[in-house]
Order: C-alpha cells, then structure tokens, then sequence
C-alpha cells in the first residue's frame, strides 16, 4: 500500500528530471538562451543542476521501494 506514492513520486521527479536535462541540453546545442534574462552560464548551470537533483530525487525514491 505505500509502494503507491513512491512509485509515483519517483516516476514524477525522474520524468521532470530527465525532461529538464534533455530540454538544457538541446537549448544548448543550439546556441539557444536557457532562460531569458540570465547570464548564460548561471542558467545552464542552475537548470543542469536542479535536473540532476530532481533525476537522483527520483532514483532514491524508487530505492526506497
């Protein structure tokens, strides 16, 4: 019965996760901005950030299965 949200849980924050280093890694690519408005490096280095923890957030959730 608790598996229910773990499963979620983790499904949710890898697919945000994976979704958010894939979409930085396009924009990059492509010489494209990251976020309007910020200097280049912070926001590749905030989105790439934040999508690797969202990506280990998911992971452990599904360890604790």
């Amino acid at each position: 019965m608790e598996s229910g949200p773990a499963i979620f849980a983790g499904t949710a924050f890898a697919l945000f996760g994976a979704a958010l280093l894939l979409w930085t890694g396009v924009r990059v690519a492509h010489r494209e901005p990251v976020a309007h408005g910020v200097a280049t490096a912070a926001a590749i280095t905030l989105t790439t950030a934040f999508g690797a923890a969202f990506l280990l957030l998911g992971v452990w959730c599904f360890g604790r299965l």
